[in-house]
């Protein structure tokens, strides 16, 4: 029978469907912002949850168009659904008028589910390292040889989050810029001694890979390629000063100077800076000098029959 996973995070909802041979037949992305707010009020919002819910509703006429039903979908719910207090009874109400049931994921089975899906074909598990910017949360995942399972962490550190606690001029001042910095280097200095002790268990460099929109936003926005093209974009190869670079690029320019960028996803454009800075601070303070893009990710991981 066909597959179709729904990933429902922060900032995006995200639709796989694959026939019983892994062939995509449908993948799609859209911005829904089920999070926005969340990091102040701790609710989710009620324009959110409509947004979120049609979005989901849609999904499920598509994977049902595809042979999968709504009760066969697998649907996960991500950093605002561990946060937000009212997450349950939207989850609930999605199930009752969608058919969708929705999985919370814990932060170590959405790191896990990532590193599963991430991957791309050539790549071996054992020395790969694979960072997921999120919304609300950053994951950092691998599995050496020997490991027990994942050896990586979720901070709490996202595109979205970081937006809206930091940036609230248009464009930013280098005040707000520079908080929002050292918020994001004191988080990841928790993952020196986690990088220190990758280097033991990966000799020389592992193969590092970036998921999800702020990882693919980089490398459109890098190749000058306005057109999402997933030949080109899987492997795509972003080094720790091009991401520096488009970071400063993304500072000086105002949210709708951003939003007409060849490549730019127009409602991703207010949170992208945040998200290329996490990600910029990520190679800098945990040394990575270059970095793969993957299309997949989570959605892929969750359909894994590893995964359970």
């Amino acid at each position: 029978m066909n597959q179709a996973a729904i990933d429902l995070g922060t900032n995006t909802c995200l639709l796989l469907v694959r026939d019983t041979h892994g062939k995509v037949l449908h993948d799609e992305s859209t911005v829904v912002r089920l999070g926005e707010g969340v990091a102040a009020s701790g609710m989710l919002k009620d324009e959110a949850m409509k947004r979120a819910h049609d979005c989901i509703q849609r999904y499920a006429g598509i994977a049902a168009g595809l042979g999968v039903s709504p009760d066969r979908i697998v649907a996960v719910g991500t950093a605002q659904a561990r946060d937000a207090r009212n997450a349950q009874m939207f989850f609930s109400r999605v199930n009752a008028e969608c058919g969708v049931k929705f999985r919370i994921l814990s932060g170590d089975e959405e790191a896990r589910a990532t590193f599963l899906g991430a991957l791309l074909p050539e790549m071996s598990s054992k020395r790969a390292v694979v960072m997921d910017i999120g919304g609300g949360s950053t994951e950092l995942v691998a599995m050496p040889e020997g490991s027990k399972g994942i050896f990586g962490t979720s901070l709490g550190i996202g595109a979205v989050r970081i937006s809206e606690l930091f940036f609230s001029s248009n464009p930013v001042t280098d005040t707000e810029f520079w908080a929002a910095e050292d918020a994001i280097d004191r988080e990841l200095s928790k993952l020196r001694a986690w990088r220190s002790e990758l280097e033991g268990k990966i000799p020389g460099e592992p193969a590092f890979v970036a998921v999800a929109g702020t990882a693919v936003t980089l490398a459109m926005l890098q190749s000058g390629n306005p057109a999402y093209d997933r030949k080109l974009l899987d492997g795509f190869t972003l080094r720790k000063g091009d991401v520096h670079r488009l970071v400063e690029e993304l500072k000086w320019r105002t949210i709708e100077e951003r939003a007409a960028m060849p490549g730019m996803e127009p409602k991703r454009a207010d949170v992208m800076l945040a998200g290329a800075l996490i990600f910029w601070r990520v190679m800098e303070v945990l040394r990575f000098s270059s970095v793969q893009i993957s299309t997949r990710g989570l959605r892929y991981g969750v359909l894994d029959p590893s995964f359970g």
